[in-house]
């Protein structure tokens, strides 16, 4: 296994069980949505079957905690998250750091105001229908693909690439129609 893999499983690990030792799970509601902790195992064996490595500009749609942009740097040249609540922003630039991630960058604002058109994959691990303006956007601004990560609000106007399971967990790439 990736050593750089290795070592984000356990920072984030780490993180984890500082915060059940608080009596605290590592999931909230945050200001526009809900934060869950995804698997590392999982995301890396998605990115790995997705090839992501093809890719050059990944960005997290609502990256939480960060994790996942972590796993993205060691396949893309460039990863990016964007995360609207302040702690779980903090918590990714802070876990950039103690990695030592040149090639990850993070955004603290609202989805909704960054542009998605620089990025040739996007990756999505939804809380809500995304006919609430985030499947508007994305039919606006997406030029490559999109990894959806879950079983549920899956977009109704894009194209369906490829799936496959990953223990159990549906990942989906999408593209846009051609007109």
């Amino acid at each position: 296994m990736d050593k750089a893999f290795a070592r984000i499983r356990e920072e984030y690990e780490n993180f984890y069980k500082s915060l059940m030792k608080k009596g605290r799970l590592p999931m909230r509601s945050t200001e526009k949505g809900f934060w869950n902790a995804s698997s590392s195992d999982e995301v890396y064996e998605a990115f790995r079957k997705a090839k992501l490595h093809r890719f050059k500009n990944f960005l997290d749609i609502g990256s939480g905690d960060g994790k996942v942009v972590l796993i993205a740097a060691l396949f893309c040249k460039n990863a990016e998250g964007i995360e609207i609540d302040d702690l779980l922003h903090s918590k990714a630039v802070e876990m950039q750091a103690k990695l030592g991630f040149g090639n990850a960058a993070f955004h603290n604002k609202d989805f909704f105001e960054h542009d998605f058109s620089k990025y040739d994959v996007l990756f999505l691990a939804p809380d809500a229908p995304l006919d609430r303006g985030l499947e508007n956007k994305l039919l606006r601004e997406m030029k490559g693909k999109l990894i959806h990560y879950g079983h549920h609000f899956h977009p109704k106007n894009l194209k369906k690439d490829d799936s496959f399971l990953v223990n159990g967990n549906l990942v989906t790439s999408y593209s846009r129609q051609k007109p």
